[in-house]
């Protein structure tokens, strides 16, 4: 009798845990079902879906489950690593409401897929960064890239000698296959509209006799502050320095002129070694602009503001503290020497 009732539980036992079994094999398959095979989530019958240059599988998983898009984005990171095993690729992909979640991941890992090119030109960024980033891009068509600078601008038939701070920042859409000659020259023709038109509409009394000199002085601004409400202010000083014969004194300049020597660091040997970009060694302004200035740096340029300001330093938490004396613009640099003092420690 024991012997029989001992069966019977081991017989109930191995049926409780097939039970188990079977209900965690039809949690997983709902669960990968849930993660792979739902609609990817969209507006409308088709939507387009933009991906950057450097995004990356993590973070595009990442960002669907923080929007509550996706559940479950360890499985679709472990589909990614097991089946896709490539990259992204940056362009915009259209995106039907009948896509599955699996489809879209595979589709955004080969560029022939893209319906567009989506080209983010960063403001404050050199045009040494933007060529690099065109030479990257597998949707773009090289023409010119390649080229030596003053042979780039020939082809492109701009009447400059140095290529920096004549292209407009912004983001851009261009055909998949579009030239690079066909995007570089569509970025000169929109810089030049707006330096231009602000131009034409600049304030009285600025030290600049060209629009190029103002577009050198707007590329300064852009290095020099992220702040949009800043930028008005940092015109006004080194407006009013211009014209009492003062040095900018500015360490874009500084960094721009050291080049590939740049290190993260300047020294105080950086600021006494000459170069055409040292501010700190050379009257007015650099031969060139020093990065790719957007629309409001140069609009800040041609309106200054009207303060007595001649100096400003960061203040450690975020934006800047402007001065009109040496003397206030030492306590501000003390200050902020305490400020990382402090967050050091």
């Amino acid at each position: 009798m024991a012997s029989k009732a001992k069966k019977k539980s081991s017989h109930t036992g191995l049926k409780v845990l097939l039970l188990l079994i079977l209900g965690m094999c039809v949690l997983a398959v709902a669960i990968i079902w849930s993660s792979l095979f739902k609609a990817y989530p969209i507006e409308g019958k088709k939507q387009m879906l933009a991906i950057n240059q450097g995004d990356t599988y993590s973070g595009f998983i990442d960002q669907l489950a923080k929007d509550d898009k996706v559940s479950f984005p360890i499985v679709l990171k472990l589909y990614q690593k097991l089946v896709i095993k490539d990259s992204l690729k940056a362009g915009v992909y259209e995106v039907s409401d009948n896509m599955s979640i699996r489809a879209v991941l595979s589709m955004i890992s080969d560029a022939k897929n893209a319906q567009m090119n989506r080209i983010l030109v960063i403001e404050g960024t050199t045009f040494k960064q933007l060529i690099e980033r065109l030479k990257k891009d597998d949707l773009v068509k090289k023409e010119v890239a390649h080229l030596p600078y003053e042979q780039l601008l020939q082809a492109l038939n701009i009447p400059y000698t140095h290529p920096e701070g004549l292209f407009a920042p912004d983001t851009y859409f261009f055909a998949k296959g579009e030239t690079d000659k066909k995007i570089l020259t569509d970025l000169y023709q929109r810089q030049m509209k707006a330096l231009d038109a602000a131009w034409q509409n600049r304030a009285e009394g600025l030290p600049y006799k060209t629009p190029y000199e103002a577009l050198i002085m707007a590329s300064i601004i852009e290095k020099e502050t992220s702040i949009d409400s800043e930028l008005e202010q940092v015109s006004g000083v080194f407006a009013r320095r211009m014209k009492i014969g003062m040095r900018l004194q500015t360490d874009p300049t500084v960094i721009y002129g050291m080049g590939d020597t740049y290190n993260g660091n300047i020294t105080r040997k950086d600021l006494r070694t000459p170069t055409p970009y040292n501010t700190y060694t050379i009257n007015g302004l650099p031969p060139t602009p020093i990065a790719l200035p957007s629309k409001k740096a140069i609009e800040a340029t041609m309106h200054p503001d009207d303060a007595d300001t001649l100096y400003f330093v960061a203040t450690g938490n975020g934006g800047h503290k402007f001065s009109a004396t040496l003397a206030e613009h030492n306590r501000a640099v003390q200050e902020y020497l305490q400020v990382l003092r402090a967050k050091k420690e």
